[in-house]
């Protein structure tokens, strides 16, 4: 279909828009994408770029976190600066050398479970939904579990909260990160979970919970699935693709088994 008052030619998917942030029925002008859809694409790329780039405030996050009733501390990675941050991963996922004597200094008897904020690739998302998680995460979490202060982690990849946890002297870590930016979700935050934290876990030894934001994941959900998976890591003593998470048919504290079908009339002669 054409309106001519444009000259833009509309796509027949277009009442699925409503439905997703996804970039589809576009239309076109011409043998083009309409100028609104190319200033869209515009501003969403520079979106994901300033939130690669811009700088977590970590006086703010600190006290965000105090207001709530988190204790925390402030480590580095050995990454010195953003730029080196995004061209040496490597550097990202070792914990700057002071900062480890600190924490292990500070370790004690150990706890049972470490909890990270790192800005990963996306400091956006942490400012907005870090705290907000761990909000909804307190009330979820067993009852007499040692806690570690808050860790946050700058210049931060995953594996860093490997080495922060054994600094720790942590039974599980658990890093709450932003992720690599798209064009519709520059602030999506992650969650990877690490049973035994130690410099050299991989990948296949963590659980992942992704895409933690109000459009995505909510707080609540993300908070429940971390929850139980804390639980059972604590219970199995283990993490990653030998802990599968099998939250979606737990009950959630407090409400009743939901009803899988409604009651039935009894069959004649019953």
């Amino acid at each position: 279909m054409s309106t001519a008052s444009t000259g833009v030619t509309e796509d027949f998917w277009q009442d699925w828009r409503a439905a997703t942030p996804a970039r589809l029925a576009l239309g076109r002008a011409g043998q083009g994408l309409p100028t609104d859809e190319t200033l869209r694409f515009g501003w969403a790329h520079a979106m994901a770029r300033d939130a690669i780039h811009a700088a977590l405030d970590t006086e703010a996050l600190a006290q965000a976190l105090q207001s709530e009733g988190w204790q925390s501390r402030t480590v580095r990675s050995g990454a010195g600066d953003r730029a080196t941050y995004l061209r040496r991963p490597d550097l990202g996922r070792t914990l700057d050398a002071g900062d480890a004597q600190r924490l292990r200094a500070e370790a004690g008897a150990g706890c049972d479970l470490c909890l990270v904020i790192g800005d990963g690739l996306s400091s956006l998302a942490v400012a907005r939904h870090a705290v907000p998680l761990l909000a909804a995460l307190r009330p979820l979490l067993p009852a007499g579990l040692r806690l570690a202060p808050v860790v946050i982690a700058m210049q931060a990849r995953v594996a860093l909260a490997d080495e922060i946890g054994e600094a720790l002297g942590a039974r599980l870590a658990a890093i709450l990160i932003g992720e690599r930016p798209g064009l519709s979700s520059p602030d999506s935050l992650g969650i990877y979970l690490t049973h035994g934290p130690r410099r050299g876990r991989h990948d296949a030894q963590r659980n992942c919970i992704s895409n933690v934001r109000p459009q995505g994941l909510s707080y609540a959900a993300a908070a429940f699935k971390l929850a139980w998976l804390v639980r059972e890591s604590l219970r199995r003593g283990l993490s990653g693709v030998e802990l599968k998470d099998e939250s979606d048919l737990a009950v959630l504290p407090h409400e009743p088994p939901a009803t899988l079908a409604p009651d039935l009339p009894p069959s004649p002669g019953s």
